[in-house]
């Protein structure tokens, strides 16, 4: 029984490109709040590795044409039900126990480049 409790606490690991729901309650400012899809940016690595962490970019349904590099469009598709934007500005890192949902989604090769190549103009590296 204790080892079921242990597996029920421990956060599943995520993949680099899927789409998951986070809560991102409570938000400060300009932070994007409440529950809504993420794109999990960080390595496989340390997905795999149980780092207590995830790096993620929050999607809105909020669409904005034109706002690259600040926005990536993600067509709905899978569990994301609504056409949405990558917010590649809204950067966090958050602990894996704000992840709500299973993957929703996975993002293809050429969509994780085009949001990578953005993603590295936002942060000017």
């Amino acid at each position: 029984m204790q080892q079921l409790i242990l597996m029920l606490q421990i956060p599943m690991a995520c993949k680099r490109g899927g789409i998951y729901l986070a809560n991102f309650n409570p938000s400060k400012g300009t932070e994007p709040g409440k529950i809504r899809p993420c794109i999990v940016m960080q390595s496989d690595l340390l997905n795999g590795a149980g780092h207590p962490s995830t790096t993620v970019i929050p999607l809105t349904t909020q669409l904005i044409e034109d706002a690259v590099p600040l926005r990536y469009r993600i067509a709905a598709r899978e569990g994301l039900e609504s056409d949405s934007d990558i917010m590649l500005d809204q950067t966090r890192t958050i602990d894996n126990r704000r992840i709500v949902s299973g993957l929703l989604t996975l993002l293809t090769e050429q969509e994780i480049t085009e949001v990578e190549t953005y993603w590295r103009m936002v942060l000017a590296l």
